[in-house]
């Protein structure tokens, strides 16, 4: 009874009232061919601690960064996250209604969305965020189909740098209103500029760029904002918003939106998800903003309020003048990103990448010593990098699994000729012991 929330004195009397004589006979309308023939292959129902004992079991075989030495990166990544985050997103004051659209009665999400909302603007030096996306990949679709909204115009160009998880969102998003999507190829682990001059014309609505890219490589935004400008296109780019602790915010670069999957603001890995959009724009572009957008009032005695303001939405107004079919925010990794921020400051996320950037150019170094083993890319990085490696990626992944050690991202799977590279990621997480161990198992792998 404690899954299923009616007894069976309960749903006798429901027959009842509906008049049937058996759960058999109010199926008895669904077609014999659509119904199951056979009962379902379920397991026997378990006693309570008997199936917590099984799911613990079941859930001790997945790898997890509490008991492995995580070097993976790709576009999640295992940074602290402050104890205080957990303890204050299960406070009362935040469990008002899921969707605010009553404001009166949803004063903390509001709030706190709003507070967000200031940090994200600040954090990229944009002039307004909206109150979040579902993830990164959709937040850079989302300005894709923004970008064609603006410019009106039907060809999106976007860099082999960006994330090839994203690009594949922005793919699927762009089927529907048929955008023309042109890929530009990097040199040296950034964008090529020369072929991104060629491609960049007066049908480009814009320039899709990720710095630091999926290499882990920086790259010239300023250079890529002016090529964007030049043909009368946007400049879109997804961020790292860890980097922004040392590297200049885009907006001050000539970036039109910024977007970031801000999973390392605080938000676990929790097995893939659920993960936070960050939307930033400037002023020009704010009604052309899609999802949610909180802002600060007034109410009729003078107090300081929070609405959610200017809903051009799906769900708000007839479709053909929504903004997005964006109909919710993720609000609590929205809410863990802003705590996250306030509890580290400007300085703790300054030293948040410093520690990533010198941990990471530390591993760097010591693996580029072992025979055979080379970085694939010249341009400078952050915290990610890619080795050339003398043997299988996907094997010494399995081997170096058996030490505990999550070693990296086998590049194959997303270009054919990078099939001997591996991508690694550093984070301040990761001690010097750690690294070394990582070094010598990976020499070992490769002997």
């Amino acid at each position: 009874m404690r899954y299923i929330s009616n007894t069976l004195a309960q749903q006798k009397e429901m027959l009842r009232v509906v008049g049937a004589a058996s759960i058999e006979d109010l199926l008895s309308p669904i077609p014999p061919k659509a119904r199951l023939s056979r009962p379902l292959n379920v397991p026997a129902a378990r006693a309570e601690a008997d199936l917590v004992r099984y799911m613990s079991q079941l859930a001790a075989r997945n790898a997890n960064v509490d008991d492995f030495v995580c070097f993976l990166g790709g576009g999640a990544y295992d940074h602290h996250i402050p104890s205080p985050i957990n303890h204050l997103i299960s406070r009362g004051e935040f469990f008002t209604a899921y969707t605010p659209y009553q404001p009166e009665a949803s004063q903390g999400t509001l709030r706190t969305i709003y507070e967000y909302q200031t940090m994200m603007a600040e954090l990229t030096g944009m002039d307004v965020a909206n109150a979040s996306l579902y993830d990164g990949a959709s937040a850079l679709a989302e300005a894709a189909l923004m970008a064609h909204a603006v410019a009106e115009r039907t060809e999106l160009v976007i860099s082999r740098g960006v994330n090839p998880r994203s690009r594949q969102v922005v793919a699927t998003y762009c089927e529907g209103p048929r955008l023309r999507i042109r890929e530009v190829p990097v040199a040296g682990g950034a964008t090529d500029p020369e072929a991104l001059r060629r491609v960049v014309t007066s049908k480009t609505a814009g320039v899709l760029i990720q710095s630091p890219n999926f290499f882990g490589c920086l790259e010239e935004v300023a250079q890529a904002a002016e090529i964007a400008h030049g043909a009368g296109a946007l400049l879109i780019i997804s961020v790292d918003p860890l980097s922004l602790g040392l590297l200049a915010p885009p907006g001050t670069l000539g970036a039109d939106i910024v977007v970031a999957e801000g999973q390392g603001l605080g938000v676990p890995l929790s097995y893939g998800g659920p993960y936070l959009g960050v939307f930033a724009t400037n002023h020009e572009l704010l009604r052309r903003i899609p999802g949610r957008l909180v802002g600060a009032t007034v109410d009729r005695d003078g107090k300081r309020g929070f609405v959610l303001t200017l809903q051009t939405r799906e769900q708000h107004i007839r479709r053909e003048k929504a903004t997005s079919n964006i109909c919710t925010n993720v609000a609590l990794c929205a809410l863990m990103a802003t705590i996250y921020l306030a509890l580290m400051g400007k300085q703790g996320l300054r030293k948040v990448g410093e520690l990533s950037l010198a941990k990471a150019h530390y591993a760097a170094d010591a693996l580029t010593k072992i025979p055979g083993v080379r970085l694939r890319f010249t341009a400078p990085f952050f915290k990610e990098f890619v080795l050339q490696l003398p043997k299988s990626p996907e094997r010494i992944v399995k081997r170096l699994a058996k030490e505990k050690i999550l070693a990296g991202l086998p590049l194959k799977p997303f270009d054919r000729a990078l099939k001997d590279c591996l991508l690694v990621a550093v984070t301040e997480k990761r001690t010097r012991q750690e690294i070394d161990a990582y070094v010598q198992a990976l020499s070992q792998a490769v002997a």
